[in-house]
């Protein structure tokens, strides 16, 4: 990727587990995805599971969201969620505390992508400019998200026209984020 979106990603997910590996002395642990299947997998226990980022083997493209909207997805986008295969990883961005959303396995990007499907059509018929979600905030009414129209991210809030920039590109936000090590 031209504005170095992967490299970001991986970047942001290597700093993600080494603060795990110093302050808690093993890899990322995840507690909502016991029993569910990954290439990130490496053991389950009674409170969660270990994980480790992987490279994604799919196909690298966002057809599925392109063709069901009848748009050309913005390419940082693609880049997010085909970089790896990860599970979420909390932290915080200027003090906004986040979660950044992964794809898991095979199943979790055909739903990821009936899901960005599904918030475009509503983002149309709201009349609203289209966006990409990337990461769930501790507000439930509150995203950040891509506007694909011109690569920034932003702070949205579901239903209105109301943003706040947050970062001029993907990469940019990725860099200034914080891992936070809390279980999600």
């Amino acid at each position: 990727m031209l504005d170095g979106t992967s490299q970001q990603l991986s970047d942001f997910t290597q700093r993600y587990c080494q603060r795990w590996q110093q302050e808690r002395q093993t890899a990322p642990i995840n507690d909502q995805l016991i029993g569910v299947d990954s290439p990130c997998l490496l053991s389950t226990h009674e409170n969660g599971i270990t994980w480790q980022p992987q490279p994604f083997t799919l196909s690298k493209h966002l057809d599925a969201v392109a063709k069901g909207v009848d748009l050309v997805v913005q390419p940082s986008v693609v880049a997010f969620y085909t970089t790896q295969f990860a599970a979420e990883m909390p932290a915080s961005f200027d003090g906004t505390r986040l979660t950044l959303l992964q794809v898991w396995n095979s199943e979790d990007f055909i739903l990821l992508q009936q899901n960005l499907v599904a918030h475009l059509v509503m983002k149309r018929r709201l009349k609203h400019s289209p966006t990409l979600f990337i990461a769930t905030t501790d507000d439930d009414s509150t995203i950040i998200a891509v506007d694909n129209l011109n690569g920034n991210v932003i702070l949205e809030t579901l239903g209105k026209k109301k943003t706040e920039l947050l970062a001029p590109s993907l990469g940019d936000f990725l860099q200034a984020l914080q891992p936070e090590i809390h279980l999600a």
